[in-house]
């Protein structure tokens, strides 16, 4: 075996192994994040806040179509990295074989319906009258190559499931850069607008996801498959949705309350769209760390959960718990000293960066809660946890419709609810992710006992 491009989090010190793991997924995610915020910076900046608006009008409705088949991506990736700790390899080649049918499916019927329905989506999400066609033109683009993310994500959880993070570093990093270099081409040289940001990120995307299926192919022993692996197998498939399916719920109910919190955010018209799409923007940017080591804990529990090794999983969650406080004390200085030049990157309009600034500062104090959401929830989707994946899904739901609603009926409060509505809702799921972890059910929910081998 080729111990380059596995490992085995099953032993060894855990902080150390989550950390090797989590930085090149760090690394990757920044460089996404960053090529997503050179977009935007290209799109605000060369043409115009209110395409700014379109581009972020759609964000969250990329996240809701795409929602189905991460989901089903991690379902496949809990499996794997289940079955790999209990070192049942030929099943873990099985579950990979059976994968390629799940992913392809079901991007390419997100695909579909995401390129038909564009336009009167975004007229139930109240977006404006001068942002409308921006936003079909770019949703059609980006949300009609859903399969292409799918098969990304797809061979993405799969590595990430056998210990490999590097691999999808490799080649996110090469995408990135592709992506940048496109965004310039089409935006500044061709003058496509919106459009030529769109066919930047999904050529880039495209370029990512062959890259990273040749690569494992010829490295990663797990991959090289023999004709038998392919055989349908029913039980694989169905425990892929049985898993994979509440963590889709779960990222779709997500999207779903961004997508309201958006609409309500449209409603205050152009302006304050373009600041918050930039701070936005630069949130993502935020959230990988916390992104990464969550992850990191959900390889982590998945592999040690299916070795039975549960004192490890709760001293990884510990653990983290430190990391992300010492994180998000860090971020609360850099909004406050750096709020107003951070927007500034993104748009010209000093209303805007006004705006934008106070809301990063608004939403910084907040970070922790967001930081433990994303530890809780990838060591209980880690082990298996469907029912969680639904109750954190249901919890962001109601925080974020409840509070915009109820914040942004104050006077006093404003178009600046938007704000505290993320922040709120980021302290109710992260309050209920903690709560879950130490009533201690997750214990009960390994797939591996349920498999006669």
């Amino acid at each position: 075996m080729n111990e380059r491009y596995v490992c085995d989090m099953t032993k060894g010190n855990e902080v150390g192994l989550l950390l090797r793991f989590a930085l090149p997924m760090l690394v990757g995610n920044i460089f996404q994040q960053l090529y997503n915020m050179v977009d935007s910076i290209i799109v605000g900046k060369f043409v115009g806040s209110n395409a700014l608006g379109a581009v972020g009008a759609v964000g969250n409705l990329n996240f809701l179509f795409f929602s189905l088949c991460l989901g089903l991506a991690s379902g496949i990736g809990i499996l794997i990295s289940q079955f790999f700790g209990a070192g049942k390899d030929d099943y873990v080649k099985k579950i990979i074989a059976n994968s390629v049918y799940i992913i392809t499916i079901s991007g390419a019927v997100m695909s579909i319906i995401s390129f038909v329905f564009a336009r009167p989506i975004l007229h139930l999400m109240n977006t404006p009258a001068e942002n409308m066609e921006d936003a079909v033109i770019y949703m059609q683009i980006v949300c009609g190559a859903t399969v292409i993310v799918a098969i990304y994500n797809g061979i993405s959880s799969i590595l990430r499931a056998l210990g490999d993070s590097k691999t999808p570093l490799i080649f996110l990093i090469v995408s990135s850069f592709i992506n940048v270099g496109l965004d310039l081409l089409f935006v500044l040289v061709f003058h496509w607008g919106v459009a030529g940001a769109a066919w930047a990120t999904v050529i880039a995307q495209l370029i990512s996801a062959i890259g990273s299926i040749l690569f494992a192919l010829s490295r990663n022993p797990y991959l090289r498959l023999e004709k038998r692996h392919f055989t349908v197998d029913n039980d694989i498939i169905k425990k892929s949705f049985q898993i994979g399916l509440p963590v889709a719920g779960q990222n779709a109910m997500i999207a779903f309350s961004c997508v309201a919190l958006q609409s309500v955010v449209n409603n205050y018209g152009a302006t304050v769209m373009a600041a918050y799409t930039a701070t936005s923007r630069v949130e993502q940017l935020v959230q990988q760390p916390f992104g990464s080591l969550g992850t990191a804990v959900s390889t982590f529990a998945g592999q040690n959960v299916g070795a039975g090794k549960y004192d490890r999983v709760s001293t990884s969650c510990k653990k983290s718990t430190l990391v992300v406080l010492v994180f998000s004390l860090m971020m609360i200085a850099v909004m406050f000293l750096f709020g107003d030049p951070i927007v500034r990157l993104f748009v010209n309009e000093p209303d805007v960066i006004e705006i934008g600034a106070r809301g990063l500062r608004i939403t910084s104090f907040m970070y922790f809660a967001l930081g433990m959401i994303y530890i809780t929830r990838g060591m209980l989707n880690g082990v298996g946890d469907a029912a969680y994946a639904m109750i954190n899904g249901l919890t962001e739901v109601v925080g974020r419709i409840g509070f915009a609603y109820l914040l942004m009926a104050i006077p006093a409060v404003g178009m600046w609810g938007v704000w505290y509505t993320n922040g709120l809702t980021w302290i109710l799921a992260g309050a209920a992710g903690i709560i879950r972890f130490f009533q201690g059910k997750w214990k009960t929910k390994s797939v591996v006992k349920d498999v006669a081998f």
